[in-house]
């Protein structure tokens, strides 16, 4: 496979592979034409806490995560904070973006410090007509989005406390854990109140609901943003 100098310099470059072929609407693609983009790709880094952008800037870039964790989140009526998304190296936003300028429907934070590449729309309209699969990708990807938009309202609306956290935990551990001696280790940047944030309850009842699942042996709570799934059969019982 050919170097490319660009991923070389955002040090996403790895083992041959190039950066743009993270995400997944990229992956069918041949190498001289992995090339081709991630030669026009431009590379940002943010800082934990960091904006990528607000709810309402012009959405006309495509956001390939090369390592770190961002979130993407709403503010309520009552300016709470919805979180939609966790997303982590390999995942993307502004998938929309690519089928027709627009602004953003959420805000975007890196978690930890973070690594980006971002393509213009401009540069790939002109990609998207000599390779029109990937737009079945894209659409593969939104038809994603909507799936989980779908099951956190479900979530919200019809789900018990103990429920919402479950399944909160379960695809953290599915998405997120590493899987060590039957345990699951669970090593996220967030903050409780960014937890409870996730699933519609406050930071008190995250905290308490936390601190009882500990005392039944189900997981151990490690400082504030680790925790150990000693029994994931448990959690799944209870979603």
């Amino acid at each position: 496979m050919k170097s490319c100098t660009a991923c070389h310099s955002c040090g996403c470059h790895s083992e041959g592979q190039f950066c743009a072929a993270k995400a997944p609407i990229f992956a069918m693609l041949a190498d001289e034409q992995l090339a081709v983009i991630s030669g026009l790709i431009t590379r940002r880094r943010y800082k934990k806490g960091q904006v990528l952008f607000f709810e309402g800037d012009v959405s006309d870039k495509f956001y390939i995560i090369n390592h770190g964790k961002i979130k993407t989140f709403k503010h309520t009526r009552e300016g709470k904070e919805q979180i939609l998304y966790i997303l982590s190296e390999g995942d993307f936003i502004g998938d929309l973006s690519l089928l027709k300028k627009s602004a953003f429907p959420y805000n975007a934070e890196a978690l930890e410090d973070v690594g980006v590449c971002t393509l213009s729309k401009d540069d790939l309209d002109r990609i998207l007509k000599e390779n029109p699969e990937i737009c079945l990708k894209i659409m593969e990807s939104v038809h994603d989005r909507l799936v989980n938009l779908e099951n956190l309202v479900q979530t919200l609306s019809t789900k018990d406390v103990e429920a919402r956290i479950a399944g909160l935990l379960f695809n953290f551990s599915k998405n997120f854990g590493e899987h060590k001696d039957g345990k699951v280790m669970i090593n996220i940047a967030l903050t409780r109140e960014e937890m409870a944030n996730f699933i519609g309850v406050t930071r008190e009842t995250m905290s308490r609901k936390l601190s009882g699942m500990q005392d039944e042996g189900i997981l151990e709570l490690v400082g504030n943003k680790r925790i150990i799934i000693n029994r994931l059969q448990d959690l799944e019982a209870m979603m």
